[in-house]
């Protein structure tokens, strides 16, 4: 009876976990499993339309059948039919169509047009095939994106981005189909806008998400063009090159060429379709001019579309960071004349994080446009910061300890406020926000516990969070080390390693870095990169013989 009473026990204790698990997940994931919800019925009411308006029975085309074939299945109506002036054929609900092993009838043909071409007629087969394979789409979508959001920070305008391509696609495909010169599988792909989809989530959101939704797009063009295999190939084939063109480009200009080089792969895919599957080739001049167009003309587009939606998205994308990089933007060029050596730190903290990153695989753009902007809060009190004070008096002599670590600590804050100010990148926000995580101002802290013993460390900390991207973490170890490494005697190879691997592993222990998804590898690869960065800047120069030191009189 023990045992039983236990085996229970456990038995509720497992489902209460379970649930509670359920629970978790769903609150710290709901605005995506909405999304998900919303996306699966804006995609269901476009199936429901698209089939509602198609020619099918029984999901079959009306082509499909001819008087005289041999039927291969059996067509019951599931509603009666009355006659009327244009169509007097009769159908009763329940009645045999066809059956299958017999020849159709010219009646039975007529009564299968009748019902395909009647509105009030929906193949609910074909409905619910769409409906199933649409269901096993959204899954796997959705835990694509799952594998996303282990591999760096997911914002919802990313889901949502790819949720809207996907509808416009497959709007597109669905209903222009109808439209009697595009109902081939081979004209219907003049019209069918995915390369521009794909540059756009490319520039906007990287390389991994725009993989995703090319193959995704491909397949709900498959679904949309009722199984046609040269639509679907042809999207793929074309999504892909879109997205290897333009993964490699820095600058807007650069898009012309690349509108060049997809209308040009645009006209050997569809080519090699035509051969492939035989195609008519009476058509094919017009095809071969629209699928060019279509590729030209989605570069142009999305050189257009681009600006607005890198600041509705507030995406950092490639172009939007190289403009941010430009040394000559007002408020770096403020920076420059008001804190001057805040400027220079920034300027050499970006160095230290770009070539980081680029040796972890991270973003070295981002990177190096956190280190420029990551001290701009300094601006406005840039007297109270130790590197623009320049042989002047410390201010913080006068004052007290708390005060002091107020003032410092504030920079973060008034470098968010500047950032929304600016409409920076989020991605950039994240790095103003997270560049000294929430680590206790030490120097201060000390001075204080000398008078106070009781104070609490955290009343020394600064607002902010640790670090939730690798960018943001090397951006956090390069800040620390060009300013550590400043007040560093003969800075030698071998003294700026021993240093600079106990100030990342000071960082380590006081877990700024658990969140950010560096590895103990990334770690070792950011230490080499600042030693050989460093050593080269600290480097000794040879002394002339008739040099003089400033300070020794005539």
């Amino acid at each position: 009876m023990t045992k039983k009473n236990n085996f229970s026990k456990s038995k509720d204790e497992n489902e209460k976990r379970l649930f509670n698990l359920i629970g978790e997940y769903i609150k710290s994931n709901y605005p995506f499993l909405i999304l998900l919800l919303v996306g699966y019925l804006c995609i269901s009411a476009l199936n429901f339309l698209r089939v509602s308006t198609s020619d099918s029975v029984a999901n079959y085309s009306i082509a499909d059948y001819e008087i005289g074939q041999i039927a291969d299945r059996t067509i019951v109506a599931s509603k009666a039919f009355a006659p009327d002036e244009l169509d007097p054929v009769a159908i009763e609900d329940g009645e045999k169509i066809i059956k299958k092993g017999f020849p159709i009838t010219e009646e039975g043909y007529a009564k299968l047009k009748k019902m395909s071409d009647s509105p009030v007629y929906i193949d609910y087969r074909a409905f619910a095939n769409s409906e199933l394979f649409f269901l096993v789409l959204v899954i796997i979508w959705y835990l694509l994106f799952s594998f996303l959001v282990s591999e760096r920070k997911l914002k919802l305008r990313e889901p949502v981005t790819q949720v809207v391509c996907f509808l416009i696609v497959y709007s597109v495909t669905a209903f222009c189909r109808k439209i009697g010169f595009f109902n081939s599988p081979y004209t219907i792909c003049i019209l069918i806008p995915g390369s521009i989809c794909v540059l756009l989530i490319t520039i906007l959101f990287g390389q991994t998400s725009a993989i995703i939704y090319s193959i995704i797009s491909a397949l709900g063009v498959l679904c949309a063009s009722d199984w046609e295999l040269i639509p679907f190939l042809y999207v793929l084939f074309t999504n892909l090159s879109a997205y290897a063109i333009i993964r490699k480009i820095d600058h807007r200009l650069d898009l012309v060429f690349a509108s060049i080089i997809l209308a040009v792969c645009n006209f050997i895919f569809i080519l090699i379709l035509t051969v492939i599957f035989n195609g008519q080739m009476g058509e094919m001049p017009k095809i071969f001019l629209g699928v060019i167009a279509n590729g030209f003309l989605s570069g142009v587009m999305t050189m257009g579309l681009l600006t607005p939606l890198e600041y509705m998205l507030n995406t950092a994308s490639v172009f939007r960071l190289m403009d941010l990089s430009d040394t000559n933007s007002p408020i770096l060029k403020t920076m420059q004349i008001q804190a001057n050596g805040t400027y220079n730190h920034s300027m050499m903290v970006s160095q230290l994080a770009e070539s980081a990153c680029r040796e972890i695989g991270a973003n070295a753009l981002l990177a190096r446009v956190g280190g420029y902007y990551h001290d701009i809060g300094k601006i406005e009190q840039s007297e109270y910061f130790v590197e623009n004070q320049f042989n002047r008096e410390n201010k913080h002599n006068d004052l007290n300890p708390t005060l002091s670590a107020s003032i410092i600590r504030s920079h973060v804050k008034k470098g968010v406020e500047k950032a929304h100010q600016l409409h920076l990148p989020q991605a950039v926000i994240d790095i103003i926000a997270e560049h000294h995580g929430n680590s206790v101002i030490s120097y201060f802290y000390n001075q204080a516990k000398d008078k106070d013993p009781t104070l609490n460390p955290e009343d020394f900390a600064y607002p902010g969070t640790s670090p939730t991207t690798k960018e943001s973490g090397v951006v956090m170890l390069a800040d620390t080390v060009e300013a550590a490494c400043k007040t560093l005697d003969n800075p030698t190879s071998q003294r700026l390693e021993k240093f600079i691997t106990m100030l990342v592993n000071q960082k380590v222990e006081d877990k700024q870095l658990d969140n950010c998804g560096l590895t103990y590898r990334d770690v070792s690869k950011i230490k080499e990169s600042f030693v050989r960065l460093l050593t080269g800047y600290y480097h000794n120069r040879i002394k002339y013989q008739n040099q003089q030191d400033p300070d020794d009189k005539k």
